[in-house]
């Protein structure tokens, strides 16, 4: 599932690392044009956490760090 998420966010010039996964939190890093972009914590919740909770309905959230 985060491969398919990092395409989309690789076509803006962006891309996601994974840190680590507590219990049912998802911890990741944005990096490139998604790391310094003002819209990032809408692309966290909106694109990533959405697209991860609908494939693992485990995961109650997703953090960046």
């Amino acid at each position: 599932v985060l491969e398919t998420v990092r395409a989309g966010l690789q076509r803006d010039g962006g891309d996601i690392e994974l840190v680590e996964i507590k219990g049912t939190v998802v911890y990741v890093k944005l990096k490139g044009a998604c790391g310094s972009c003002p819209m990032a914590t809408l692309t966290l919740k909106n694109w990533v956490e959405t697209n991860l909770k609908r494939e693992i309905p485990e995961i109650s959230a997703v953090q960046s760090v």
